[in-house]
């Protein structure tokens, strides 16, 4: 895990559709990083309540976005024409980007898919771990309460708690 306080790495990469996003364009407020793709189970199992978290947290001022590091020739289904399938069936409504290199995943030291890092308005990591404690096949329900701790403490202007557990899932799939 990159240490906390650590800035935000710098990228450039473009969305689903082809349009490049640059990190230097995110507005100066808190950020969220989540590394996802469409195909792994942990992705699936929280998607829902990922698009409905972001819809809230959109409003009460969280830049979001999310990356695909997957390697897509040999995942398919993590294709961009199969990323424009998942935004419009979950109804993302932040931008999906490809990172087609992998560079940026490296940049970021992500390992699984979920995996979040939230920035605070200076873009500096305060927070790396699972949206909550739910697993597919799991009782536990998806509500994202770790996630939404931090991210309430960073948009009150504090840090969120040290406490912070890692999150599980797919390994990015490397070329």
């Amino acid at each position: 895990m990159p240490p906390l306080d650590t800035p935000s790495p710098k990228f450039e990469l473009p969305d689903a559709n082809g349009t490049n996003v640059r990190s230097t364009d995110l507005r100066a407020q808190p950020l969220l990083v989540a590394f996802i793709c469409n195909h792994c189970p942990y992705v699936k199992h929280i998607a829902p309540a990922l698009s409905e978290f972001a819809r809230e947290y959109r409003e009460a001022g969280l830049t979001i976005i999310a990356i695909n590091s997957n390697d897509s020739a040999n995942y398919p289904e993590d294709s961009p024409e199969r990323m424009r399938e998942e935004i419009a069936a979950r109804g993302y409504t932040f931008p999906y980007l490809v990172d087609e290199t992998q560079e940026v995943a490296h940049a970021f030291g992500a390992a699984c898919t979920p995996d979040f890092f939230l920035y605070d308005a200076g873009h500096k990591l305060v927070y790396r771990g699972q949206f909550d404690d739910s697993r597919p096949g799991s009782d536990e329900p998806v509500t994202g309460k770790d996630l939404r701790a931090a991210v309430d403490a960073v948009l009150a202007g504090e840090k969120p708690g040290g406490d912070q557990t890692p999150s599980m899932g797919c390994n990015i799939k490397w070329k």
